[in-house]
Parts: C-alpha cells; structure tokens; sequence
C-alpha cells in the first residue's frame, strides 16, 4: 500500500512544538510502516497548507498515516483531517470534527457528563471577571483549554486560595487565551486507558489501562502529584509506565467507562483516555486525546503487549486494518491495488543538441534542456510512483501521443518555432483531452509575445515602462521612448538576443540594433524604456490563487564596469562574478509585499497556471514594474532561477516536481470523475 505519512517535525524543545513528533519518532514510524510492506513516504506538514496538498496529490497515495496535530488555533487538529477529507484520500484515526471536540476539555467533559461518565466540578473562562462565580471547592487545577501534552501545566497548576487562583488565571490567559479550564483537583492515581480499534473484538479496542508512577524524589519534592509538562518532557526519566493489574476494583469500572467514552466522542482507530482514580477507587474522566503519541516506549505499546500486539508493526498494522475497514479498502501488506495508484506520465521537451556558447550564433536552441535536467525530472516524477513516458517535442510528436497510453502530461516542450511555438504541445494536448502541467496554450502564446503581454498586464493596473515594436526597424520612434533604452527580440525566452550591448543611447544605435534583432530572429524588436533600478524575480505555485515563493534579487556587482547593466543571455550561461542572487532578497516589508501583489497580479492578468516566474525591475521613482513573464521557467536543479528561489524558501527539487504536478492530477481526476458521471 502507499501511505502518505503525515506528521509535525519537532525541532525544538520549546512549548509550541511538545505536541510534535521527533526525528526519531518519525523515522521509527516510517520503519514499522515499511516492515510491514508498504511504501512509506513522510509528509512533513509545517508551512503553507497548499505546499501539503500539492504534495499528496502528486503523491497518490492509497491511504495517510496521520500524527499532524496542527500548529495554531483551537481547530488545529481537525485541521488537516479535513484536508484530508476534502481531497478524498483515507487517513488513520478520527475525523476533523472529533479531533476539533476532544482538543476542546470543557466541551468533552460536558458530552461525557451527559453520557453518564463521572468528571470532576469545572469551569470555562475567557476573562478574568468570570472567577466571581466559579462556585468550585478548593485545590483547585487551571489548564489551558485547547492544549495538550501538558502544555501550561505545572506544579503552580494547583491553587489553594483565592488570591493564587486570580494570579494563576491572569498568567494563564495572558498566555492562552483561547481560554482556561478551572477544575476541582481530585486526588489520586494518574491512570491513562489506550485504544487501538480491532485489537480486542471482547473490549471493543480498548486497552490494558497504564499507570503514571512517579519515583520518590518527586513525591517528597510535591506535594501535589501531577503529570505536568516538566515531567513528561524534561524529567521524564524520574516517571515510568506499569500495567495495571486487572485485579484492581476499579479495573472493570474503567474498562466500561472508556468504551462509553470512545463510542461517545466517535474516536476511531486509536486514542487514549486520561483519568485520575482516587484512592477509594472513585473514577473520574480527564480528558482525551485522538492523536495519542506513538514514540518509541509509549504507554500505548506496553498495553498493546498485553493484547497480544508485541510489537510496534503490529500496532501500527492494526490501525491501517481498522481504517481499511471504515473506508471499505481491502487491505494488504503487498501494495493491493499498486497498479492501478501508477500514473502514466508524459514527458513532452525539447533536449538541447547544440551548446550554447557567448556567441549569439549558437543560440537556437538555448531554451531547451540538458540530458541530465531531463534525467532529473523524470526522476522525480517517478520518485512519486508515476510512471514516465518520453515524448520529445518533434514534428512527428502527433502520431505518437496515444490518448488511451497517457494520463496526464508534464509538459516543458518549448516548441519548434514561431511566436506560438510554446503552445503548440498544449494545443495539441487539448485536442487529445490530455490534462498537462502548467499554463494553457492561449497564456503561453501571449506571454511568449512580450508586447502583448505588456499591453494586457498593463491594462490591469500594473505598471510596465515605455515600449514600442519594430518590425523593419525603420518605424518613427514613439515620443514615449527616451534614452537610454534597451532592445530585445519580442518573442523569445532565456535572454536570448539581450547582450551587453543591448542597452543603447541613441537613435542610431537603436535602429542598427534592431535591424540586427529583425534579421536574426526573423520577428519583431521589443524597444523598450530601460530601467536603472533594482531587478527582481519572484517564483509563483498554484492556480487561481497562486502563492508567491520569496523574491530573489538579482545584484549586479560591478556597477562601474557597466553603469546600465542587464541580466544577459551571457549571465545565463555559465555562472560568473557579474551577478549575485541574493534569495531571498533582502526587503523593507512594504517593498516585499508590493513586488509580490504585483507578481501575484500578473500571474491572473495572463491567466497563468501551476507555476510561472515574473521579473521586475524598479525604475528611477522606485517604482516597481513588470518586464516580463515566464510560465514555462527553466527546471534545471541548482542553477534555474525557478529552482533556487524554491530552494531558498525550503522546497526540495522533488518537492518542486511534485507540486507543479499535482494540479494536472487533480485536473485528471475530475475528468474521470466527470466521465464516470457522464
């Protein structure tokens, strides 16, 4: 089976994160999942919710192993259980509405009451002002309302007073506030009851009960003993873990308090309940928790053993059982249903047969790609589990393009010639019904033309500087074009026809200029304003709302060589002390929010889709403007600038393919999804 597993990364020891998993945890997850046969790949889900989607649609997989908890707000572990539901994919454990209820204490305890299941006296507040009316019998507990792991508890937890409860609350709130649970201390036995659904059809899953034992240091130390935040996580070894013995005379009261209490909130698959038991045997019902801890030696394990369930694999099996049998999925440890998860991934490109040298000469094929930058995509493509078909972008492309062979298509294909050249792959993907990755051909035919482009992206209120085109190159010059100015070809990519002598200072080297372009390219010269200011790029993911990556600066660092200086086709080939790329670039506030509404603007002015790059360049006012816009971009790892400014906001090369690819699955999946309607 391929399971997506699904987790917070701890990577400090600090209070916000206590509630995520190790590295150690992660990887020893990862391991017992793949004992078992399954293909494991783990989904780190901190960073923007569309960075996580992107990445399970290209993915594919069967079911999601989930631990995620969230990072924020009282909803946040239903958080990503209702992504999970909304694009359609099994995951373990209970739904986004339970996992939001049992975060809540006051809440669980009010539906637990109402089942009949004893909890002691509490009160909600959100205000100081409230304590007035509590009406609780002191000591008295505080806890924050919507945490867990201890999170807010300590030995100052427990009031006796008036006075100490008004500071402890203020100290609270002041810290969460979402809002603060007061409730009767009761005195006694730290008893926690798991439950891994389908261990024990008699219990209905639920566990052996395990008691918190504190040594005797801290019993003299306290004199209220409580598994606070200190003692699960800095002095965790002054704590162990013991099975209670069924021979306790409450033994059997917890048993059927828990199966009430699971079957009560709807928690599914596993979770675990946390009593105190006072020392005549009186039960009472703290709270829940739907994401218990899976780390190594976790109490869950020791009272699985006693089911029978030695080992983490087999605990961790047991869970993918029991969510196999709530979605109706056949379960196997051999990857069932394997083939029918498998892609087939077009790969239309053109490859680069002639290198590029800094003789212009030798650019005709400059925007295509490398052998080895189209080895690392396919690579990554399959890395997913897809499987990759060639289909280089030649004129016989037509006759070998099957419809019935392919699913979607990963399109980079820039076409053979002509200013609709880059959408011609497209087109023909349209014709065929084939999802692709990337804009359609209607948006890369207009941004190919830079002087259509301009005249769109300005007419939505962007600014652009001052352009003409030339056709012979003996057109009168506009009254708006004034020197210096720069010359480039209309309808071409990867600087190609932009040198160092592009930026000319009168009307004579002008029209030569563009007489060279006209000649060369066979199409129209782009004259354009030139702008001294500084020069961004900014890298977008997404569709309708795409999501703009950091800007990455591109800083020329020899100003006196060249005081109007141009990111060049030269620049592009080979890296050189010209150029710096500061990623991110380095921004007031308010400047990086300007460049990344403008980019974020364009990007829906040329309805662009799943990936494009928009350069900019500020002009003498240090107003930024659009240049131009790219939404085929190079995607060769470790040198485009598509894949360095992903880098610097911490997207992996696979992680880049992935996400570009995940729109053109979902976009296959609808179409199914439609034709099975039809």
């Amino acid at each position: 089976m391929r399971i997506a597993f699904t987790h917070n990364l701890k990577t400090s020891s600090s209070e916000a994160e206590a509630e995520f998993d190790t590295p150690e945890t992660v990887a020893a997850i990862k391991k017992a999942l793949e004992s078992l046969g399954h293909e494991v790949e783990a989904v780190e889900v901190s960073g923007p919710a569309s960075r996580t989607v992107a990445r399970l649609e290209a993915l594919s997989p069967q079911m999601i192993f989930n631990t995620a908890e969230g990072q924020r707000g009282r909803f946040r572990e239903g958080f990503f259980p209702g992504i999970f539901e909304q694009i359609g994919v099994p995951f373990t454990g209970s739904d986004a509405y339970v996992c939001t209820l049992t975060l809540d204490k006051a809440l669980t305890k009010k539906v637990i009451e109402e089942a009949g299941v004893r909890t002691p006296k509490s009160v909600f507040i959100r205000e100081i002002k409230e304590l007035e009316t509590i009406g609780l019998r002191y000591p008295l507990i505080l806890k924050p309302n919507f945490e867990g792991s201890s999170k807010g508890i300590t030995v100052d937890s427990i009031v006796e007073d008036a006075a100490s409860l008004m500071k402890r609350a203020s100290i609270l709130l002041a810290n969460y506030s979402s809002g603060v649970l007061i409730e009767e201390y009761i005195r006694g036995r730290d008893i926690a009851v798991p439950m891994i659904e389908g261990a024990s059809d008699e219990t209905c899953g639920v566990l052996n009960p395990i008691e918190y034992v504190f040594d005797e240091e801290i019993q003299k130390q306290r004199k209220f003993q409580i598994y606070d935040y200190s003692l699960k996580n800095e002095l965790s070894d002054h704590v162990s873990v013991k099975l209670m013995d069924s021979s306790e005379p409450f033994y059997d009261r917890l048993m059927s308090a828990s199966r009430v209490v699971f079957d009560k909130l709807g928690v599914r698959d596993l979770g675990r309940i946390d009593y105190r038991v006072t020392e005549d045997g009186e039960v009472f019902f703290i709270e829940v928790n739907a994401l218990p801890s899976l780390e190594p030696g976790a109490g869950i394990y020791l009272a699985a053993a006693k089911a029978g369930l030695t080992k983490p694999e087999q605990v961790l099996e047991k869970v993918l059982q029991s969510t196999c049998r709530r979605y109706g999925i056949g379960y196997s440890r051999n990857g069932n249903k394997r083939q029918k998860q498998i892609l087939r991934v077009g790969f239309t490109f053109n490859q680069k047969r002639i290198a590029p040298t800094a003789d212009v000469k030798t650019d005709q094929e400059a925007e295509f790609d490398s052998p080895d930058t189209l080895e690392c995509i396919r690579e990554a493509i399959r890395s997913y589990g897809h499987q990759v078909i060639d289909l280089e972008a030649t004129p016989d492309l037509p006759s070998r393009i099957h419809p019935e062979d392919i699913d979607i298509v990963f399109n980079i294909a820039e076409g053979m010639r002509g200013r609709n050249r880059e959408s011609q792959v497209p087109a023909l993907l349209e014709l065929l019904d084939i999802p692709y990755t990337g804009s359609d051909a209607a948006t890369l035919a207009l941004a190919l033309d830079k002087g259509l482009a301009k005249r769109i992206v300005s007419q939505s209120g962007v600014p652009t500087p001052a352009f003409q085109l030339m056709h012979t190159g003996k057109e009168r010059l506009a009254k708006e074009i004034t020197f210096p100015a720069i010359i480039k070809p209309v309808a071409e990519g990867s600087s190609k026809g932009v040198i160092g002598t592009s930026v000319v200072y009168s009307e004579v080297e002008l029209r030569e200029k563009a007489a060279f372009i006209i000649d060369r390219y066979r199409q129209a010269a782009l004259v354009e304003e030139f702008l001294p200011g500084r020069e961004f790029t900014v890298a977008l993911l997404g569709e309708r709302r795409p999501r703009a990556l950091p800007p990455m600066e591109i800083v020329f660092t020899k100003p006196d060589k060249d005081p109007n200086p141009v990111y060049s086709y030269q620049h592009k080939l080979n890296s050189n002390d010209e150029v710096r790329y500061d990623r991110p670039a380095q921004l007031e506030p308010r400047l990086k929010e300007t460049i990344e509404k403008i980019a974020r603007k364009v990007f829906t002015a040329l309805d662009c889709r799943d990936f494009a790059r928009i350069d900019l360049r500020m002009d003498a006012r240090g107003q930024v403007n659009f240049i131009e816009c790219n939404p085929l971009p190079g995607l060769t790892p470790g040198w485009s600038d598509m894949c360095l400014i992903a880098e610097s906001a911490g997207i992996g090369y696979r992680e880049l393919i992935g996400e570009i690819m995940a729109p053109a699955i979902r976009r296959f999946k609808e179409k199914k999804n439609l034709e099975l309607k039809a």
